[in-house]
């Protein structure tokens, strides 16, 4: 696979993919072009964002890199909540909520389908039944997700929260 700028590779993340993941974090909640990004810390101090990656690592959590020519340049992510704590996509406890976000200079290079389609893999290798997500309804990744497979399952504040359901 190639992007404008070189080779295209996705891989699985580990422990060590943490503080881009924080990064990417920071990219999926301050998408809109135009609008300053604040600092990494300074954004996950915000109480909607700051637990969405804590504890990082327990079991469920899954995660894949997109790297163009060996440099991380977009990751996508997913892990279980409850319903005492979860993020803006939740459906169930047993519905994994998927978080993507990819540095503004890859955008519209395929990069972004590149990463859910090896997600999607990993939750159907994991034997997941669905797959969920947030994104506000005027975002350009809604037609992404729409390509693949999720489907509208609730709305709120702006936002849509999707279902891709995996075929068990």
């Amino acid at each position: 696979m190639t992007a404008a700028a070189g080779v295209l590779s996705v891989r699985r993340g580990t422990p060590a993919d943490h503080a881009f993941l924080r990064t990417m974090l920071v990219e999926a909640a301050f998408w809109r072009p135009g609008i300053p990004r604040p600092e990494v810390d300074a954004a996950l101090t915000r109480p909607d964002l700051a637990h969405l990656l804590a504890d990082w690592g327990r079991a469920g959590d899954t995660a894949v890199i997109a790297e163009c020519d060996a440099v991380p340049v977009g990751a996508a992510w997913y892990r279980l909540w409850t319903a005492e704590q979860h993020s803006y996509g939740f459906v169930d406890a047993a519905t994994p909520e998927l978080a993507i976000g990819v540095e503004p200079g890859a955008r519209g290079r395929g990069v972004g389908t590149a990463l859910l389609e090896a997600l999607i893999e990993c939750a159907r290798q994991q034997k997941l039944r669905r797959l969920s997500l947030s994104v506000e309804s005027d975002n350009p990744a809604l037609r992404l997700y729409q390509r693949l497979g999720f489907r509208r399952h609730g709305q709120a504040e702006g936002a849509w929260t999707l279902v891709l359901p995996l075929g068990r």
